[in-house]
């Protein structure tokens, strides 16, 4: 058997392991007094509690010894430090942007942007906008529209691209409202909605189209670029024999801007970029980050954090590491399908997403089934992960005003990068074993307080 074919069958870490970070266990009557005292909200229990920590794979990656490395060369600088020349040096080349700021996070990014291109009435058409992403969109009075293919409501339907956005509808869309109504187009990289789908070069190039025939801006939520880009690789024929930087390249030729959170395929802590190729768009932009975020060649970051988020990008586009890293993903939803645990098929690039409505069938929407299973899952074994279902996403019908609940019910399973072994994903495993044994038995819950906006962050839940 070849070296080759053994590292396809292990799955060996591309890497080793030099600091380690203790993690404490907890017993089940501890974690009921956590949940309670945390209003039965997984993102208020202090991570000291959590065994696995699996909320969320932004900003919790490990850095390598060359970032660590590069935050020793951090020039504090006011304006122009030299560790921004680092950043623009691979931005131009990885992405082909030459106007672009640095911002503290993707939602910062998001803020900028929806600050000067959407006013009230505005629509923002998108495979799958995510939460931050919709709700800088409607605090300004627009609306997030999703317009994802079909299949991707199907959780066993198994479609390569499943994060691809319905051409058809879009055009729909272009047509009905035009570019009076919508700003600009967007297409989430990888589709975190919806499961981690992938958009397909074919589908990329399909929005360019349609976006000059209507004369409209096309930009990218782009956090997780790379797992995209390596994605095409693997499942379209014609990229099969490409370099990852050269599809990242080209799929960056055909967007007029990007929004990005770096803190996913950036490899960082910290960090996000705001690009534009309009530069009358682009003054607006530095206008508005100097006002929100800092100077222009650091937007809310250290320069140590620039040039760290530097190296990430090229870290993050090698291909041993990409191989490493879906593979990963791969095995965590390849044991829990033969547990016969309900999942999003195929498994996409940054977590494994539980079909909610599947695994608890007896709890309405109206009960927060995904929430329900997120807190099941922490009692069982202080394993943290995230609802993606009607707490985040329930809204009011535009024209009745009644509650319209999202056709997916997920618990995301968001893998930290470089941080777990697969032993820690087997605990995992062995975790939802025994949830679906009792999963007839779990209860509901309702929300006993809610923020108007983004709820899921810091509402507190009442168990039915």
């Amino acid at each position: 058997m070849s070296e080759e074919n053994i590292y396809d069958k292990m799955l060996a870490e591309p890497f080793r392991i030099k600091v380690v970070e203790p993690i404490r266990v907890t017993d089940r009557a501890q974690r009921e007094k956590i949940l309670k005292d945390a209003d039965y909200n997984i993102f208020k229990i202090r991570s000291v509690d959590v065994f696995i920590d699996l909320l969320t794979d932004s900003g919790t990656a490990a850095m390598s010894h060359d970032q660590w490395a590069g935050i020793m060369k951090g020039d504090e600088s006011y304006a122009m430090c030299r560790n921004y020349f680092s950043l623009k040096e691979v931005v131009e080349d990885l992405f082909g942007f030459e106007n672009f700021v640095p911002t503290h996070q993707g939602r910062a990014a998001e803020n900028i942007l929806f600050s000067i291109v959407v006013n009230n009435g505005n629509i923002i058409p998108n495979n799958m906008h995510f939460d931050t992403t919709r709700a800088n969109i409607e605090v300004r009075g627009g609306r997030a529209l999703n317009l994802v293919n079909k299949g991707a409501y199907d959780p066993t339907l198994e479609l390569p691209f499943k994060g691809n956005i319905d051409l058809d509808e879009l055009e729909k869309a272009l047509v009905n409202f035009g570019k009076e109504k919508i700003p600009l187009i967007m297409l989430t990289i990888t589709n975190n909605s919806g499961g981690g789908q992938p958009v397909s070069m074919e589908n990329i190039r399909g929005v360019r189209k349609l976006a000059d025939k209507h004369e409209i801006p096309f930009f990218f939520d782009a956090c997780r670029f790379s797992e995209n880009a390596y994605f095409i690789k693997e499942r379209e024929p014609e990229f099969e024999n490409t370099d990852v930087r050269d599809i990242v390249r080209e799929m960056f030729s055909y967007v007029d801007g990007f929004t990005m959170s770096a803190k996913k395929d950036g490899l960082c802590n910290i960090g996000g970029l705001l690009a534009a190729r309009d530069d009358e768009l682009f003054r607006r932009i530095q206008e508005v980050l100097i006002i929100r975020e800092g100077f222009i060649t650091y937007g809310g970051l250290a320069g140590r954090d620039l040039e760290a988020l530097a190296i990430g990008f090229r870290e993050a586009t090698e291909e041993s590491y990409l191989k490493y890293r879906t593979g990963q993903i791969k095995y965590l939803a390849d044991r829990l399908t033969e547990e016969g645990i309900p999942i999003i098929r195929p498994p996409g690039g940054h977590a494994v997403y539980i079909d909610a409505k599947t695994l608890l069938p007896h709890i309405p929407q109206s009960e927060f089934p995904a929430q329900a299973l997120t807190l099941e899952l922490y009692l069982e074994a202080g394993i943290r992960g995230v609802e993606i279902g009607s707490v985040m996403f329930a809204g009011k019908d535009h024209e009745t005003g009644e509650v319209v609940y999202p056709e997916l019910e997920l618990l995301r399973l968001a893998i930290p990068r470089r941080v777990y072994t697969n032993n820690h994903l087997d605990v995992v495993v062995e975790a939802f074993k025994n949830i679906r044994k009792r999963a007839g038995s779990i209860k509901g819950y309702k929300i006993v307080w809610e923020p108007p906006t983004l709820r899921h962050f810091i509402a507190e839940f009442s168990p039915l």
